[in-house]
């Protein structure tokens, strides 16, 4: 092989091709493709997604979007379903089969089987001509000019136009469902994705004797000896069990610059009176744009009455996995 052949070009070469082929699914963006969704958000049962080799591959993505957005669906290999896994599928249930020609064997030998069971199937072709679009209840087209495969033969773009289709689809059921972030966070709370969309202040700030407080008379160096007890940059300054005010490292710095006497003045004389606070029950996620917005690194967290009753900073934040 010649060590000048021009990858990147080849690249290029793939990625306009795909690009192209992705454009041109607007043109199946039609009564037909409404049809499609009309039927999925109307299924009683489950959406089961089949295809074979690399059509396959992406049946499989297109059931794990499905199911993370709010339709429930998963994947059936169409060979293995002929020798058991058949029995997966119920009435009730709807098929969504791809395969680029349309004339894929281990999924037509299904159709009979399927339609015994009065189970309607959409069928995502590159071929509105071919068996399995015929046969099938809805045929979406999803057929593209060529492959990125200079020799045509290895499915690319065929293979792309089918997952953008299938996000299409998914993405128009989750709106026309009225699907939500936290609906979204309830299929993925065990990762990052769900802690942040699940997780609230109350179950990661500091609580109790974790709250650094002072009183509004107590002198700077008694905030400081708070604020470095409790390790959170900062230290509320109550009236009372009233929040009046917020003193932190950047307040500190600038006092020092001041040369103010720290054991004789009160720290309600250098403390942030007009701090920023956030309640309990707020999502983590939210907390975050407030602190980035407000650009601040710790918040107190006030109930009702405007009393502390929590603390954190952006290493809980980080902690927590929202960051």
């Amino acid at each position: 092989m010649s060590s000048q052949f021009n990858y990147c070009q080849s690249a290029l070469n793939v990625i306009n091709t795909e690009a192209a082929a992705i454009s041109q699914l607007s043109q199946y963006i039609d009564a037909t493709f409404t049809a499609t969704c009309e039927l999925l958000i109307a299924c009683k049962g489950k959406v089961i997604v089949t295809g074979m080799g690399k059509s396959g591959h992406i049946a499989n993505k297109i059931a794990a979007t499905l199911a993370s957005t709010g339709t429930p669906a998963f994947f059936v290999h169409p060979a293995e379903a002929s020798h058991g896994d058949l029995g997966m599928i119920e009435r009730g249930d709807v098929v969504i089969a791809l395969s680029n020609s349309g004339e894929s064997d281990e999924i037509l030998a299904l159709y009979p089987m399927l339609k015994r069971l009065s189970i309607p199937i959409i069928a995502m072709t590159g071929n509105a001509d071919s068996t399995m679009a015929r046969e099938a209840k809805i045929s979406l087209c999803i057929k593209v000019d060529k492959e990125a495969c200079p020799l045509g033969l290895a499915p690319t773009s065929s293979t792309t136009a089918s997952l953008v289709m299938g996000d299409a689809i998914a993405v128009a059921l989750l709106e026309a469902k009225g699907f939500t972030a936290n609906d979204f966070a309830l299929s993925h709370p065990g990762g990052r994705l769900g802690r942040k969309l699940l997780l609230r202040i109350s179950d990661i700030m500091h609580k109790g004797d974790g709250v650094p407080s002072v009183q509004q008379s107590e002198t700077i160096s008694e905030a400081l000896f708070e604020v470095s007890k409790k390790g959170l940059g900062m230290t509320a300054v109550n009236n009372g069990k009233r929040l009046v005010g917020i003193f932190t490292d950047g307040d500190l710095r600038r006092i020092l610059d001041a040369r103010i006497d720290i054991h004789q003045t009160p720290i309600s004389e250098v403390m942030t009176r007009r701090c920023v606070t956030i309640n309990e029950h707020i999502l983590a996620a939210e907390a975050l744009a407030v602190m980035e917005n407000k650009k601040v690194n710790a918040i107190i967290v006030v109930n009702e009455q405007q009393e502390p009753v929590g603390a954190f900073n952006m290493h809980d934040l980080l902690r927590a996995g929202v960051l």
